[in-house]
């Protein structure tokens, strides 16, 4: 946990952010606590968690805001964060689903958008299934530095903008309310929209579950535009 707050700062100093993984929502939460009373920016994320908030928390990071996400899950395939440069995993030795081979090359890849990514893995022992997952993310490396040295390929890192994935949440000036016809080519008859939005909310939360924020934020706003309508048409 010290060796980690170091190395926490030495990301804050040049900007960058950093992910950690957990094995427990009860660890997230503390060690949350714990580098907060040290005057770390830290916030953590679970499922327990609104769906919108969690949407809130990932863009804040991604702006600065804080410095530090922890989480258990939240390091999974599909979440994309270029300005974070290191991935902490503790327990990396406890087998299991979270510690698999798989679920491992997984989480390293979330530093693989910054040019500057690395990951620590906190263990007492080396495991099968690290040493699988270390072998493997060098092998991708070795491959992916070849490619780069036969293009003439400079890495970077990936610049994303910093969408408004809240903007659905909130009145604008400039919403367009659709009409009755475009409705109808996208979900079929205006007196489904009830049935639709039903649908698209439930659809909503398996994104959020997922950590699909960006998705969960795209469906939102289609959920908008069509509670605008019905109140259109009512």
């Amino acid at each position: 946990v010290d060796d980690l707050l170091e190395e926490i700062r030495k990301q804050a100093k040049k900007k960058e952010r950093v992910l950690v993984t957990t094995l427990t929502k009860r660890m997230a939460e503390d060690l949350t606590e714990y580098y907060a009373d040290l005057g770390v920016r830290v916030k953590y994320l679970h499922s327990d968690i609104d769906t919108l908030d969690r949407i809130e928390i990932i863009r804040e990071l991604r702006l600065g805001k804080f410095d530090v996400l922890i989480g258990i899950n939240l390091l999974r395939e599909g979440l994309d964060l270029p300005e974070v440069s290191l991935v902490a995993i503790l327990d990396a030795d406890k087998e299991g689903f979270l510690r698999s081979a798989k679920s491992l090359i997984q989480t390293f890849g979330r530093a693989a958008r910054n040019v500057n990514g690395r990951v620590v893995l906190y263990a007492d022992q080396m495991t099968g299934s690290m040493d699988q997952a270390i072998l493997e993310t060098n092998r991708r490396r070795k491959i992916q530095e070849e490619y780069n040295k036969a293009h003439g390929i400079t890495p970077q890192t990936i610049k994303k903008s910093v969408k408004n994935i809240l903007a659905s949440i909130y009145e604008s000036d400039y919403f367009t309310v659709p009409t009755v016809s475009d409705v109808q080519e996208e979900y079929g008859l205006t007196r489904d929209i009830p049935k639709a939005v039903l649908k698209l909310k439930e659809e909503m939360k398996r994104a959020a579950s997922r950590l699909e924020f960006e998705r969960a934020a795209e469906i939102r706003d289609r959920i908008q535009k069509l509670e605008e309508l019905e109140l259109k048409i009512g």
